[in-house]
This record gives C-alpha cells, sequence and structure tokens, in this order.
C-alpha cells in the first residue's frame, strides 16, 4: 500500500500564535493526537500531546508552568517537520517514522498540505495483518512505577524512555497504565498547573498495633491520578494478530502481556511498525 491509500484528509489546523488551551481541546474534540501548525497558507510545525505532556514537568522553566490559555502553540510546537509524498510505500512511511521519532507525517504535494500519515492509519490497514509473530517474539521489557510515584517523576521517566509506564500496586499487581496521552490531556493541566495534593499512607505504630494514618509528603499529582484502567492484557503465547485485533477494539497503542498472573513484558505498536518497516 502507499501513502495516498491510507492518509487522514482533511488535517486539522492550528495557527502558532494561539495557545496550548485551545489546540489541547482540538485534539480532545475531535480525538487526535496531532495538529498542523500553518502561517497564512504554510506549514511551519507540528505539535503533538507528546510536545504538551512533556511541556509540563514542574521544574521546568517558569514559563511552563503558567496557565495553559497563556502559552502559545509555537512554544512547544517542533519546526520544521517531516514530510512525505502521497505516493511513497507504507514501509518507507513507518520508516521515516521510528527512524525520526515521530508519530505522523503531513503529506505534501506540489507545495501543498493534502493530508496526514500516522502510525495509527498504518495499524489501521492490512500491512500489519500480515505479520506472522507471536506476542513474545517481539515484545519488549516493561517500566514500572508505584500508584504514589509523583507526576514529575512520572514524566522524567518517559520522557528520558520514551516509553509508556506501568502502574503497580504495593502487591505486584497491575493497578494501571501512563501514556503520554495521560499526561498532557490530565484534567488539572486547565487549572494553574498541576496542584500539590496530601499523601496519606496506612500504617501501623508499632508491630500488631492498630493501623494509622500518616502523612507521608505533599506531591504535585501522583501517578495515579493520571493512569488509566482497566490495562488490556494477552497471554505472551497469542498471535500479533489476535493482539491487534485487542489493540483495535480497545483503542490502544500497547497490550500488557501476562501469563499466569506474572507480567512479562508490552507488546507496542512502535513494535509492531518495525515489522512493517523491514
Amino acid at each position: 500500500m502507499i501513502v495516498r491509500e491510507m492518509m487522514s484528509a482533511p488535517v486539522y489546523v492550528v495557527q502558532k500564535a494561539e495557545n496550548i488551551a485551545y489546540a489541547r481541546n482540538l485534539m480532545l474534540k475531535h480525538k487526535i493526537s496531532r495538529l498542523l501548525v500553518m502561517e497564512d497558507e504554510a506549514l511551519v510545525g507540528i505539535i503533538t500531546k507528546k510536545d504538551i505532556a512533556y511541556g509540563f514537568r514542574q521544574n521546568d522553566p517558569i514559563w511552563r508552568r503558567r496557565p495553559i490559555d497563556r502559552i502559545p502553540v509555537e512554544v512547544m510546537m517542533r519546526t520544521d517537520p517531516i514530510t512525505v509524498s502521497p505516493d511513497v510505500s507504507a514501509g518507507t512511511a513507518v520508516g521515516l517514522m521510528l527512524k525520526n521519532d515521530v508519530s505522523g507525517l503531513p503529506v505534501i504535494e506540489s507545495g501543498n498540505v493534502e493530508g496526514i500519515v500516522t502510525k495509527s492509519d498504518i495499524m489501521a490497514s492490512e500491512e500489519v495483518d500480515q505479520i506472522n509473530a507471536t506476542v513474545s517474539d517481539i515484545m519488549e521489557d516493561v517500566l514500572a512505577v508505584s500508584r504514589y510515584h509523583s507526576l514529575n517523576h512520572v514524566i522524567d521517566i518517559i520522557r528520558e524512555r520514551n516509553d509508556k509506564i506501568l502502574v503497580i500496586n504495593n502487591d505486584g499487581t497491575l493497578a494501571g497504565v501512563i501514556t503520554e496521552s495521560n499526561i498532557a490531556f490530565y484534567e488539572y493541566l486547565d487549572q494553574n498547573g498541576v496542584p500539590e495534593k496530601d499523601i496519606m499512607h496506612l500504617r501501623r505504630e508499632e508491630t500488631g498495633g492498630r493501623k494509622s494514618r500518616r502523612h507521608v509528603r505533599q506531591l504535585s499529582g501522583i501517578a495515579e491520578d493520571v493512569m488509566s484502567r482497566p490495562v488490556i492484557t494477552i497471554n505472551p503465547a497469542e498471535s500479533i494478530t489476535s493482539a491487534i485485533a485487542l489493540m483495535r477494539e480497545h483503542q490502544i497503542n500497547s497490550i500488557i502481556a501476562v501469563d499466569a498472573g506474572e507480567i512479562k513484558g508490552i507488546l507496542k505498536r512502535d513494535d509492531i511498525l518495525k515489522e512493517v518497516a523491514q
């Protein structure tokens, strides 16, 4: 297949002088993950949910902690976006996305924006249905945090590893999963940044004694505030075709491999798309 057969059109756009709140609301309204940034008729950038997610770490410069209706799109957008012709193959487009760590490519023909092709478009195509492998063949190890880890810590890990994170209960069971979308669309970001909250743990004062709540620390939001649940799982022995069907059904970009209650790994959209790019 070629890009023209799977791209999305028309595309949603935003002006670089408009604010992050407006861009974020457009993404939410239309259930999309990126907007092209235009100036007059020219493509000057792209802004994604990942750009917004990474922009709200509380220890970042003061301008990032302003209300999002006062931060212009041009501050967080990526300039000079990588583009693609509508006549290139799906494999070539995926290769460009993976090589440049982007999830969508504006489609340009004769200098005009004709559409956009994304990883989601390719995941919905017949290209991925031809992969012959099991989940265990291409799954990866998965990162995990406690449900009480701070959002700053979570964002640091996601940004450093460019990865999703599992949230684990104290007994090692699955509590939820955190992606860039969870951070970017966190409801508290509509306010003046992420609020602080007191975290209280149940502790015994002495062995066998009565439990009482004890203040642990004050945090600017924690992992359990933003995680998605329930977590969709699959046995690692299942086929990639079965995994793709589940991912399409639940509209998710990753699935957790679990065998007899033990977490074995994670199968991500990029793992599948690497097979398409080969």
